[in-house]
């Protein structure tokens, strides 16, 4: 079973903030971006609202590269 820190698809981390308790207040880069909803579809149904896919298996590496970059304080 997928734990919450690591893509159900591949293994990978997720890169998920809000799996990460010392960074669950800040946004997580899923909340920028659009994953089209036959990728989330295409998982078996017992991994499905486990855990967060990673950019990658989201198929949304492109949309995160052209976002600007904010400056953190």
């Amino acid at each position: 079973m997928p734990d919450n820190q690591h893509c159900p698809a591949c293994g990978a981390r997720n890169q998920c903030t809000l799996a990460e308790p010392a960074n669950a207040t800040q946004a997580c880069w899923c909340f920028g971006v659009t994953i089209d909803p036959a990728v989330l579809q295409a998982l078996p149904a017992e991994l499905r609202d486990q855990a967060c896919l990673c950019p990658r298996c989201a198929g949304v590496q492109a949309q995160l590269d052209a976002a600007p970059v904010t400056p953190t304080r």
